[in-house]
């Protein structure tokens, strides 16, 4: 069995190959997936989760992930939030194939998957990009967003501890891309193109009035039932598309809440990544179009991932 660290991830992979291999994967059945999500409470709405996800391609690959979230880790003990590792098994003959560093490969999953949503649905020419939060996800994020759409040559970063975001503005400009930090949220939603949020957040961020026409909101954060990071009027406004209707209809607050509130229902999700990259959905349909998409993750992805890894790495058995 092969292990690979961080280092190894991050040089193996490239957003531009591994967003045109998930679009690839996307085309084969991902026969079994299942999740168990264990919750420590810590009091005043902090919860430690103990979250293990795994997925079976038949006759190809089978994979489990166990994660760590721990909010408090950044202030407290200077460690990341999210800490994992991944194991891939040969579907196969189920031999062990690698334990790779699941952080890492949970990073380039997420940022890619929301890349992959940003191809089909957002604009072709959007030029200025809103980050919503300043963690490890973030600058992934930018970076996948910017490969799916390189007329972004603005990104403005808010968050709630504002000298984050200005730390991560700083680290992010470059020549080709002007990067600037914003405590006024409201604002910079109304000014943007494509809005991607990795927060931590229980009540909406993103206010639906906020949203001008052919903006593309990519959510990413909410990965529990009471976690959301949008209001209901920005789902009742937009077209709503998912990663994967298996993992987050009835599974994350971002659908569950506005479904239990009457607001959309299950026929109001347009398609997933499985509809849009077999074909079956054109994507974003008008220029003036608001498009969601919720990226809820899955085992499905990270099994993707890190196929597509092995893949890079030529790891076969």
């Amino acid at each position: 069995m092969k292990f690979i660290n961080a280092k190894q991830v991050n040089r193996a992979l490239s957003y531009a190959e591994l967003i045109a291999g998930l679009d690839r994967y996307h085309k084969q059945d991902t026969q079994a997936m299942e999740d168990l999500l264990i919750e420590q409470p810590l009091g005043n709405e902090r919860v430690n989760h103990l979250l293990i996800r795994a997925a079976w391609q038949y006759d190809q690959a089978i994979g489990t992930k166990l994660v760590t979230i721990f909010p408090d880790n950044p202030k407290q003990r200077t460690l990341p939030a999210v800490q994992a590792v991944y194991i891939v098994f040969n579907g196969t003959d189920g031999s062990a194939l690698a334990a790779i560093d699941g952080a890492s490969l949970t990073y380039w999953k997420t940022a890619a998957d929301s890349a992959l949503g940003t191809h089909y649905l957002a604009r072709k020419n959007v030029r200025n990009m809103l980050m919503v939060g300043a963690g490890a996800m973030a600058p992934h994020l930018v970076k996948a967003h910017r490969t799916a759409r390189p007329s972004i040559n603005r990104v403005c970063i808010w968050n709630r501890n504002v000298d984050k975001a200005r730390e991560l503005a700083a680290r992010l400009t470059t020549v080709a891309l002007s990067v600037e930090h914003t405590d006024d949220l409201e604002a910079a939603v109304r000014q943007s193109d494509l809005i991607s949020c990795a927060t931590m957040a229980t009540e909406p961020l993103i206010q639906g009035r906020w949203l001008r026409p052919g903006t593309h909101l990519d959510l990413v954060g909410a990965f529990t039932p009471t976690m959301r990071e949008a209001d209901d009027k920005a789902m009742e406004i937009a077209s709503v598309f998912v990663d994967a209707r298996q993992t987050t209809i009835g599974v994350v607050g971002e659908i569950l809440i506005p479904m239990r509130h009457g607001i959309i229902s299950q026929s109001d999700i347009v398609a997933d990544l499985y509809d849009l990259c077999r074909g079956k959905h054109a994507g974003r349909t008008a220029r003036d179009e608001i498009t969601l998409f919720k990226n809820g993750g899955g085992g499905h992805l990270d099994l993707m991932t890190a196929r597509l890894l092995l893949e890079a790495l030529d790891v076969h058995r």
